[in-house]
Parts: C-alpha cells; sequence; structure tokens
C-alpha cells in the first residue's frame, strides 16, 4: 500500500506540473489572441486616418509612409499569426499531456481502492474470526 500511496503523490505531482504548463500555454496563447487584435485594431485606424487624409488632400510622399506603415503592420500581423497558431497547438499539446496524466491518476486511484477494499476484506475476516472464537468460547464456558 505503501508503494501505491508514494506512486499516487508522485503521479499527482506530474499531474499538477502538467497543470501549470496547460495554464502558461493558455496564458501565451491569450496573449497573442490580444497582441492580434490591437495590430488589426490599429491597422484598422491607421487606414481610417489614410483615408481622411486623402480625402483631404495627400501628396505621394506622405501616401508611401502611409503604405509602406501598413505595409508593416501586415508582416507584423502575419507574424502574430504564426505565433498564434504554434501557442494553440502548444495548448492542446499540454491540455493532451494533462489529461493522459489525469487517466494515470485515475488508474492509481483505482488500484488504491482495491487494494483498499482487499484490506479491508481481510480486516473484516480476522474481526468476525474473532468474534466467532468468543462466541464459540462463551457457549463452551456456559455448557460447562
Amino acid at each position: 500500500m505503501k508503494q501505491l500511496n508514494t506512486l499516487y503523490k508522485y503521479e499527482l505531482d506530474k499531474e499538477q506540473k502538467a497543470s501549470q504548463a496547460l495554464q502558461v500555454a493558455e496564458v501565451d496563447y491569450e496573449q497573442n489572441k490580444a497582441r492580434l487584435k490591437s495590430v488589426s485594431d490599429y491597422r484598422l485606424e491607421y487606414m481610417r486616418r489614410l483615408n481622411q487624409r486623402s480625402i483631404a488632400g495627400i501628396d505621394s510622399a506622405t501616401y508611401s509612409h502611409f503604405h509602406a506603415f501598413i505595409a508593416k503592420l501586415d508582416n507584423a500581423s502575419q507574424q502574430v499569426k504564426i505565433a498564434l497558431h504554434q501557442a494553440k497547438a502548444l495548448v492542446d499539446t499540454r491540455k493532451k499531456q494533462w489529461l493522459e496524466q489525469r487517466q494515470k491518476i485515475q488508474a492509481v486511484e483505482l488500484l488504491r481502492n482495491k487494494k483498499l477494499a482487499a484490506l479491508q476484506l481481510v480486516a473484516n475476516k480476522k474481526e468476525q474470526k474473532m468474534f466467532d472464537e468468543m462466541a464459540t468460547q462463551q457457549f463452551v464456558r456456559r455448557r460447562r
């Protein structure tokens, strides 16, 4: 039983570490989603500014500057999308690892419960044997 308890504690520790790794991956994923939204929002705002300036009249150098900056924002958006995709893949991997660890813990718990039930059965049989012995002795004493 001691070995099962040690194994159970070990697997619980591994599950806790897997859970923490999953949480870190989920935080990173959410941060990447926020970054992508920020870049997209900024690009939209910059496009709005370009549109307003175009209506008022804009020289070609300023237009080129706006256009180049929007291209940089598009590039940044692509980079964040790549990071977001990688972060999502990591979340999926960490979740799978955590679920596998949960299954290991459940297996060890099942073994522990079976072992406890077997030990309880042995203890119950010993107790019943003791009561039977006492009853037999009382019966013998009464007959004398």
